[in-house]
């Protein structure tokens, strides 16, 4: 070993010398300490993520906007978006809340079948029935259906049909042979929807929604008896809100679904998915190609009917009290006059003749409102103002337009608003020189076209 080691050696003993003696660790410090030191830190981060609103919804937000964007990655879409946030479920989850829906509104549809008579124009007459469904809204037998389920009177060159001679009633869980008499309390043709009264208690009551809340594209189940398939469900999404559509001559403002409705499921449920009713089955499109078409009535709307049919037996409309034809484009450019409606005649003791309105006028608006049709008239009147209520008709008269203001009033049993009526019109056969004139020729050709 050369002097170089030795001064080496020399250096590491001294520096060893110079260092202080450092403290025995044991066991519980080396361990113990760190560990319990990391679980507290540990519950004390996710005390603040879970703990404090502000962190825990940025979390929960962003890992929700993460999973959607990854969801629809390949659309380049994303739910990513300022107004909500989407929480995506597993099939199993959407499984489940069908399930339920189902066993909560299923005790509260019925089945309804209605016998009537029919005549031939040939002679002889015979029984037969329909059959439809319905909603139970109180413990002691009410019950909502179509007017069209109960209503079968009508009348064609073949045949008639009578009034309905006998309702029956088959409620959920009951033997099918079980049946309840069902009376009517009161129907409506103008929104097609009726209700009936069963002898029965303890019920199961369909828990009612708020229809004006619906979303395009919120889930749905139709319920009722299709095809005399009792108890039978199907699921959609609302494929549109507020569809007008013409049934006769009535149009309904109705739910847009693709839930399967078929014939028998009239009157029966819409419901969300919190079992809610949302709507009352009304019909479905149908002709060759169409696939998934169904309207319901929205039951918000409908619970007006609904009260006034159990309260008085009838629906209180607003009325202005006028009788009226519609002007279509080719008759104002024929007569240099305006596209609306057309008063004919004005009742006595009405609104209309207290607020002066005159034969003759044509209505183009309500409360700025343009009205082409007898029935855009009818219908934005009926949604939108209460007995009692005043509205300004814009009215085109002696080539100028006014506004007059009337106050509606309940209509009168004994008469029919004319305003729910619309005809169909056809040429008159000789030319005319005023649209009064047309509307006097035409009412002698009407007359003698349906001799």
């Amino acid at each position: 070993m050369d002097n170089n080691d030795n001064e080496f050696n020399y250096s590491v003993k001294n520096n060893f010398k110079q260092v202080p003696k450092q403290p025995k660790i044991g066991f519980g410090s080396r361990v113990v300490v760190p560990f319990v030191s990391g679980v507290l830190g540990a519950c004390i981060v996710g005390g603040v993520c879970f703990g404090v609103p502000v962190v825990r919804d940025s979390i929960f937000t962003n890992e929700t906007k993460k999973e959607a964007k990854e969801t629809v990655s390949s659309k380049k879409h994303t739910l990513d978006n300022s107004s909500y946030t989407a929480t995506l479920m597993d099939i199993a989850e959407y499984s489940e809340t069908s399930v339920a829906v189902a066993e909560a509104v299923l005790p509260s549809v019925v089945g309804i079948t209605v016998s009537y008579d029919v005549s031939s124009s040939f002679g002889g007459t015979s029984t037969a029935t329909a059959s439809g469904s319905g909603v139970i809204i109180s413990e002691d037998g009410y019950i909502i259906t179509n007017n069209h389920v109960v209503n079968s009177a009508s009348d064609s060159y073949f045949y008639s049909l009578s009034e309905a001679k006998e309702i029956k009633v088959h409620v959920y869980g009951d033997d099918e042979d079980d049946l309840y008499d069902a009376k009517i309390v009161g129907r409506d043709e103008s929104t097609d929807l009726a209700v009936l009264k069963i002898e029965a208690e303890n019920l199961r009551a369909v828990k009612i929604g708020d229809s004006s809340n619906l979303r395009v594209g919120e889930f749905v189940m139709a319920i009722g008896n299709p095809l005399g398939l009792e108890s039978s469900v199907s699921a959609g999404i609302v494929s549109a809100l507020d569809r007008d559509v013409s049934e006769g001559e009535y149009v309904y403002t109705t739910i847009q679904t693709d839930a399967a409705i078929n014939s028998g499921n009239s009157g029966g449920a819409l419901v969300n998915s919190r079992g809610e009713l949302i709507g009352i089955n009304f019909l479905k499109a149908s002709d060759t190609g169409v696939e998934g078409i169904g309207f319901a009535i929205p039951i918000t709307s409908a619970m007006k009917t609904v009260d006034d049919l159990i309260e008085v037996g009838y629906v209180k409309k607003p009325y202005i009290g006028i009788s009226g034809r519609n002007v279509s484009e080719d008759l104002a450019k024929q007569y240099d006059t305006k596209v609306g409606v057309y008063v004919e005649s004005v009742e006595d003791d009405g609104p209309a003749k207290e607020a002066g309105l005159e034969e003759g006028d044509i209505i183009t608006a309500i409360d700025g409102h343009a009205v082409k049709t007898i029935q855009e008239l009818n219908n934005y009147k009926a949604q939108n103002y209460e007995i009692g209520d005043k509205v300004k008709l814009t009215v085109y008269r002696d080539n100028k337009e006014i506004e007059v203001e009337l106050k509606l009033t309940e209509q009168p049993q004994d008469k029919e608003d004319s305003e729910d009526k619309e005809t169909e019109e056809p040429t008159p056969p000789e030319e005319s020189d005023s649209l009064r004139d047309y509307y006097d020729n035409f009412d002698r050709y009407y007359r003698y076209f349906n001799y």
